[in-house]
């Protein structure tokens, strides 16, 4: 058998999915026969196909007129006559084991010896369902995602007797139809997306169950830092409390560890069960209107978005390390199934390994569930030194180069360069040899055609304290005045840089270390640290820049009482006055600076460098010369090839890509 020979095709349930499945398979070529156990119900799945039809030839999409794909499908309440003729046969029933066998049974006693009999599952074994028929070498899982008309993934599911002539037929039909198939190699419980989207759900639930965050907090989180389409909430909403619920049992029942938390039995068995009844963890228009809830971006900045995730990261793995897909194929599903904007290896390998195993460890003590146990595969590539993006290499490999000098550390994690100021038992306190050495590093960087944005960091407990006060011992009046003038220079290079440059700030950043970081375009900084001008105190006053930027970023007021007064400010305090751009937990700095220095090397080079001038030089000047510069700086940018791209790429609605030109 073959994938010419399937011809046609019985769609068994006209629900949501069936319904969708049935235009999919019509609007490829196949004859369809769609069985439901009412004719209101065949009529309303009809009506539903047409209204989608027309939107799609209105549009452009189609190939042929609605009536001629309509045509291909007829409906029956008989499955004797849906089957008789079938060589595929897909169920698209509700989730109960015992009506998928019942329908399995009877489709088999029906269909042709030759048919393959498919799944639209989403968590239930192929294997048992596949027990209910004479011919288990020709059942599988072909797991549509909802609208099916629209989404691209397929899962293909291997029961245990499933053989490799019917995976190979289903995956090139999935393909025909215009969809991307995903291969799950063992009856797994979850597949490849329910399996790592319930494990978010799972720590989403306990962490708002045990008092840790809110719903809102979670969602904030989950949108704005994860850059997920969905809060997690919203999202359980959308499918349904009740049928979340149903699918955790029919996981937990197949073996998988998770628990339910009671808050969460307790709404399932309520009346709020999301979107279809109006009100679940946000309230709706009206029952089965779906509104985008509203949720502040402030609202998720104390949720640690690498311990939310974690979990998923995990059992991903799991389904990696015991074969179960690729992942490669792992990534693909998340990307295409969920919409995320990065595979879940890929945000494994951005947060680094090293500290989703940590977070998993912590979550392992605080929850006492088997289920947060790291997996394997995870706590070996750590013993590797293999940790993802910051190591060169993790799940997948980067380009990565590293160059020790005295004081410092010059990572070259492509397109991103990080200087790590690396006297960890002083408190990585500046002298004049790491002013050398940073001068150095930074003339390297700049001529670095390939770099696109420079981090610094501190190593140990703080990002910089300050210059070290042991070499003022000695010094004269002059001998200080050129010393701090030497570091004005460096700071200024900095400053100067062609490349947007970060600070990632913990510990502490005091004195010419918060100088340091007032001379970066960006300052991130980790909830917990402490940032301050505290000269004032040895009886001298800030010497590299701090009296001039400081008042330029907070305003005079404020620099005046953080330098007269040499008080120390909390991350939170410095964020609400300007001084830091983003306070973050401290899990996360690394992660959020590698995060805003991979976006910054997506945008355009020659326009950043252009728009960073004119900021940086225009504040200096005039108001009315300010406006001529930018004025002067938009002409320029307009001239790239870089521009040229952008305005294409906008009118024909797709991502840009940037050559720096």
């Amino acid at each position: 058998m073959s994938v010419e020979s399937i011809k046609k095709v019985a769609v068994i349930g006209a629900g949501t999915m069936g319904h969708g499945i049935a235009q999919v398979f019509a609007m490829a070529g196949y004859q369809v026969w769609m069985r439901d156990i009412a004719q209101e119900i065949l009529d309303r799945a009809i009506s539903r196909i047409k209204i989608s039809l027309e939107k799609l030839y209105s549009k452009g999409v189609l190939r042929e007129p609605p009536e001629a794909i309509l045509n291909r499908i007829r409906t029956t309440l008989d499955i004797n006559e849906a089957c008789k003729e079938a060589d595929l046969v897909i169920e698209a029933v509700p989730e109960k084991i015992d009506l998928k066998k019942k329908v399995f049974s009877e489709v088999d006693a029906v269909a042709p010896k030759h048919a393959i009999l498919a799944t639209n599952t989403s968590s239930l074994s192929i294997t048992e369902i596949a027990s209910a028929t004479k011919r288990p070498d020709k059942v599988i899982g072909m797991h549509f995602f909802n609208p099916p008309v629209i989404m691209k993934l397929v899962e293909v599911i291997r029961g245990e007797k499933t053989s490799d002539e019917t995976v190979n037929i289903i995956m090139d039909i999935a393909k025909k139809l215009g969809k991307e198939p995903v291969l799950v190699n063992k009856d797994s419980p979850g597949f490849i997306v329910n399996r790592i989207l319930f494990a978010l759900f799972h720590e989403a639930l306990w962490s708002v169950d045990s008092g840790e965050h809110t719903v809102d907090e979670i969602d904030s989180a989950a949108r704005y830092k994860a850059g997920f389409p969905m809060g997690i909430f919203e999202l359980i909403d959308y499918i349904g409390i009740d049928i979340t619920h149903q699918i955790f049992q029919a996981m937990i029942d197949r073996g998988v560890k998770f628990q339910i938390p009671k808050t969460f039995e307790e709404k399932a068995k309520s009346n709020e069960l999301g979107v279809k009844s109006g009100k679940g963890y946000y309230k709706y228009p009206a029952p089965g209107v779906f509104a985008k809830p509203s949720v502040s971006i402030k609202a998720g900045v104390k949720v640690d978005i690498i311990r939310l995730v974690a979990p998923a990261i995990n059992e991903a793995a799991m389904l990696f390390e015991e074969g179960i897909a690729s992942k490669e194929d792992i990534d693909k599903a998340v990307k295409l199934g969920l919409n995320w904007p990065m595979g879940v290896f890929e945000y494994a390998d951005l947060f680094g390994i090293d500290t989703v195993v940590s977070a998993l460890e912590e979550l392992r003590k605080v929850r006492g569930m088997e289920i947060y146990e790291p997996r394997k595969i995870l706590k070996e590539m750590v013993e590797r030194g293999e940790v993802g993006r910051k190591s060169g290499k993790g799940f997948y490999s980067y380009r990565v180069e590293e160059k020790k000098f005295e004081t410092i550390i010059v990572k070259y994690e492509y397109p991103i360069a990080w200087i790590i100021l690396n006297r960890p038992k002083k408190l990585n306190a500046i002298n004049a040899k790491m002013l050398e050495e940073m001068e150095k590093a930074l003339k390297e960087i700049e001529d670095n055609k390939e770099i696109k944005a420079v981090v610094f960091m501190g190593s140990g407990k703080a990002f910089c304290a300050g210059a070290d006060v042991s070499e003022f011992k000695d010094m004269s009046g002059v001998d200080a005045f050129l010393y701090s003038r030497r570091i004005q220079k460096v700071f200024e290079i900095i400053e100067n840089l062609t490349k947007p440059t970060i600070a990632a700030i913990h510990g502490y950043a005091l004195g010419g270390g918060l100088e340091l970081a007032l001379a970066c375009d960006l300052r991130v900084a980790a909830s917990g640290s402490l940032l301050g001008q505290p000269e004032i105190g040895l009886g001298i006053i800030p010497g590299a820049a701090a009296t001039q930027r400081l008042t330029r970023i907070i305003g005079e007021g404020k620099a005046k009482e953080l330098i007269f007064l040499g008080d120390y400010i909390a991350a939170e305090d410095a964020e609400s006055i300007g001084l830091v751009n983003k306070v973050v937990p401290p899990r996360e700095l690394e992660l959020e600076a590698r995060k805003i220095g991979l976006r910054i090397a997506e945008k355009p080079a020659l326009s950043l460098l252009i728009a960073k001038y004119v900021i940086n030089y225009g504040k200096d000047a005039a108001e009315s010369v300010g406006k001529v510069l930018e004025s002067l700086g938009f002409g320029l940018a307009r001239s790239t090839k870089d521009a040229e791209e952008g305005i294409k790429a906008f009118l024909e609605k797709r991502k840009p890509k940037f050559k720096g030109e």
